[in-house]
């Protein structure tokens, strides 16, 4: 259904290794301007999506996902342009060993290929992959949601307008067919993809992970827990909750659990309560003798919300709270907020998830706030890459070898 393209695309890869850093810079300013000088084209098409989702009864913190203002498409071009300016990877050494029979071998980065990622409703995403995948000499093939489907059309004919006398190959392919036999044969097909990344939900993540042949680097859904020591500073402790809670609640860096040291619990909970009132609750009975909520379930504890909802749950100490991680964290982003160095390195050496934070809101789990530029997605696993997925991240590597006529005896 889609071979013609991701033929293509395989194609554009042995072209597309070639180019050079001042020829890619170019080819992301390019994007960066034609992102602000189209935003009115990029905002019409944006417009059809959200009509269509609101008409689907798409829950409002999804609607925030998909939702595209003048700001927003700003930030992209804000982060296509940080992207051209970091330092190119490819063709760094990493290691160079001198063999006593004269061979000088060479580990050098290279762009991994042909790069699919299947995603869902977060038109950014089309801009971040396409800047990273374009930096690292990465042909990227796009499968987007249908909930964004005509944003993530214009955005992808916007980018690829943008570099096409500038670049000897097209490294953007959008798939545009909705089909999900199409998914199927993007992960499937080890000819001419390289590497595969999902970037959604778990149901979506799960489906890729279970069913690729090609390889996977699989992102993680977003269960991040905020753990409020007794040697916490109980402002700052509110302060990070609220952020980490309410800023953007729909992202995957967003806590959807907090755990609160039973010696603290009734000061910070009554500080919090008053902040917290468009928060909808469910917490365990000691919790609950302070904030108005309904008593959590496993499920609740289980569940990435991506919504105005927060559990809530008093414990007996540090080792409880870090207990209760490893039952139901997806390993992507925890905190601690403390004073206690001792406890907040006991923490943070404990747990394994992919970002660990003290006295700092999990809202920083962004290629972004990390000085990437922009990201793929938000790694969980252990191989190859974790956490944000960067320029660093999206590259493998080669070794060159220098002889002078040695042969092997």
């Amino acid at each position: 259904m889609i071979e013609d393209i991701l033929t293509e695309a395989k194609q554009a890869c042995r072209s597309f290794q070639l180019v050079d850093t001042q020829t890619k810079i170019q080819a992301l300013d390019a994007i960066e301007q034609a992102l602000r000088n189209e935003k009115q084209r990029i905002l019409l098409a944006n417009q059809k999506d959200l009509d269509a989702a609101r008409k689907n009864g798409m829950r409002p913190a999804m609607l925030d996902r998909l939702m595209l203002n003048e700001e927003r498409i700003d930030q992209m071009a804000d982060g296509v342009a940080m992207v051209a300016q970091l330092d190119d990877p490819i063709g760094q050494e990493i290691r160079t060993i001198h063999r006593p029979n004269g061979l000088d071998i060479h580990q050098v980065r290279i762009p991994i290929g042909t790069v699919g990622v299947v995603y869902e409703a977060r038109p950014n995403v089309t801009v971040d992959i396409a800047a990273i995948c374009l930096k690292t000499n990465n042909v990227c093939i796009l499968k987007g949601g249908k909930e964004a489907f005509y944003s993530n059309q214009v955005l992808s004919k916007v980018m690829q307008e943008a570099v096409q006398d500038i670049l000897p190959v097209n490294p953007i392919y959008s798939i545009e067919k909705m089909d999900h036999a199409v998914v199927t044969e993007l992960i499937c097909d080890r000819n001419h993809v390289d590497v595969v990344i999902p970037r959604g939900g778990k149901g979506l993540i799960s489906h890729v992970v279970e069913n690729a042949k090609v390889p996977v680097i699989e992102t993680g859904a977003g269960l991040c827990h905020l753990y409020v020591d007794k040697d916490a500073n109980l402002d700052m402790a509110v302060e990070i909750a609220v952020n980490a809670k309410t800023q953007r609640p729909s992202v995957c860096n967003a806590i959807e659990t907090i755990l609160v040291h039973k010696d603290i619990a009734e000061a910070f909970l009554t500080q919090l309560k008053p902040r917290f009132k468009a928060v909808k609750i469910y917490g365990d009975e000691r919790s609950l003798m302070v904030l108005d909520g309904q008593l959590a379930t496993k499920e609740n504890y289980g569940t990435e919300y991506d919504d105005m909802i927060c559990n809530v749950k008093v414990v007996a100490d540090i080792d409880e709270a870090i207990e209760h991680i490893y039952t139901y964290s997806t390993k992507h982003s925890e905190c601690i907020v403390t004073e206690n160095k001792e406890n907040a390195s006991y923490f943070m050496d404990a747990l394994d998830s992919a970002c660990v934070y003290q006295n700092a809101s999990t809202r920083f789990t962004d290629g972004g706030q990390f000085g990437f530029g922009a990201e793929v997605g938000i790694s969980t696993q252990k191989l190859h890459a974790r956490g944000p997925i960067g320029l660093q991240e999206m590259t493998s590597t080669k070794y060159k070898i220098f002889g002078n006529g040695q042969i092997r005896k």
